[in-house]
């Protein structure tokens, strides 16, 4: 078994072989991935060493002290935290090994095509249509609020097979080029004045039966997988203590005694207690993870995520009192990723509305909860044993 002096040695040779000042940082990035210091739980050959999970961190601090480049995670997030935990558990040895190196190294960005005009909340029920012909899929359908799907060469894609058996049944998962014809990307503005999200049109786009994810109706169970990582990536991301927007309010009590209320230090107390039990509870979760696949607790701190951002900001906002109602810039834009603390407390608090619907919506999530973590019994379904194309529309 790898052990954490064995990653030491391997990490100061990696630096020695590409000292980070004299070196690329594409060219870096590479050479970690192929020293299998990348994500050193994942096979040899495939970015890691096939070693414990929780002994990346020691790797992470060796490059972290070197000075060593990063792949930035916050830029190509689905990909790190959405497509490869499904790559590399349902897919072939060749997509993996065409697919993982540049997905971590950042040469490649991934989007999500799950979500549509009539399948949100209910997944199961999506439209977008894909037919067999010879060793293609001919795909044709309508998905929305897309993150990243302006820049992104590839997306995941789950797509109805099936119309004849229940909705959960008849879904295959693939892998779409989202350079292929057919392939069409329209910006939705958001209310923070961007578009980081987008709709996406699938008109006759071949996708070769090669890039299919798993077994042809099996996308569903695929899915799962895509999607309690996605809720752990979103609501478990690790934070130093006072990190994200609990810091930011923090940091504007002390610097600005001006501000101050009892009843605003009352409601900031409350608020730093929560985020800290949140962030163990990442911690707790992430260990867990070392351990084996996520399960549906990843929802619950999805859920902690997206309330405690939008409790966050809007004090933040009722602290500043008239200068949090300035905005920085309503400016069309189409950002490479979502900055929460580098801009103002209005973006902070317009952007945080979105927690609770993207990843999954907050009510879905309680459902997960309920029914997968504490066990409670389903609600009645009367659609389960219906074939998806005699459902009401």
């Amino acid at each position: 078994m790898t052990t954490a002096a064995e990653l030491r040695r391997r990490t100061r040779e990696l630096l020695a072989a590409h000292p980070p000042a004299d070196t690329d940082r594409l060219d870096f990035l590479r050479a970690r991935f192929d020293a299998g210091l990348a994500w050193v739980h994942y096979p040899e050959g495939l970015g890691g060493l096939a070693a414990p999970r929780a002994l990346q961190a020691v790797v992470d601090a060796e490059l972290e002290t070197a000075g060593a480049p990063g792949n930035d995670p916050r830029r190509i997030g689905i990909g790190l935290g959405m497509a490869a935990p499904t790559v590399l558990q349902y897919g072939t040895e060749e997509q993996k090994r065409r697919l993982l190196r540049p997905l971590w190294t950042g040469e490649e960005v991934w989007c999500q095509l799950f979500s549509e005009p009539g399948a949100g909340s209910d997944l199961a029920a999506l439209g977008t249509r894909a037919v067999r012909d010879g060793d293609d899929w001919v795909v044709n359908g309508q998905k929305v609020w897309t993150s990243s799907a302006h820049l992104a060469r590839w997306a995941i894609l789950i797509a109805r097979t099936d119309p004849d058996v229940p909705k959960h049944r008849g879904i295959t998962y693939f892998v779409c080029d989202m350079s292929d014809p057919g392939v069409e990307v329209r910006p939705l503005r958001q209310i923070t004045g961007e578009a980081e999200f987008n709709e996406v049109f699938l008109t006759d786009v071949r996708i070769p039966d090669s890039r299919r994810l798993g077994e042809v109706g099996d996308g569903w169970r695929v899915a799962q997988t895509t999607l309690n990582n996605e809720r752990v990536a979103i609501g478990g991301t690790p934070v130093p203590r006072e990190g994200g927007m609990i810091g930011k309010v923090a940091a504007t009590w002390r610097e600005r005694p001006g501000l101050r209320t009892h009843d605003t230090h009352q409601r900031l107390l409350g608020l730093w207690v929560e985020a800290e039990v949140a962030r163990l509870t990442g911690v707790r979760l992430r260990q867990q993870l070392a351990a084996g696949q996520p399960g549906p607790e990843g929802a619950g701190m999805k859920l902690t995520f997206a309330r405690l951002n939008q409790e966050i900001s809007g004090l933040e906002v009722e602290l500043l009192g008239e200068e949090g109602l300035l905005y920085d810039d309503w400016t069309m834009r189409r950002p490479e990723l979502v900055d929460f603390t580098g801009r103002d407390a209005g973006y902070r608090y317009l952007r945080s509305k979105g927690n609770s619907i993207e990843g999954g919506t907050s009510e879905v999530l309680l459902n997960i909860v309920a029914e997968r973590v504490l066990g409670l019994p389903a609600e009645p379904r009367t659609d389960k044993d219906v074939a998806w194309k005699d459902l009401a529309r």
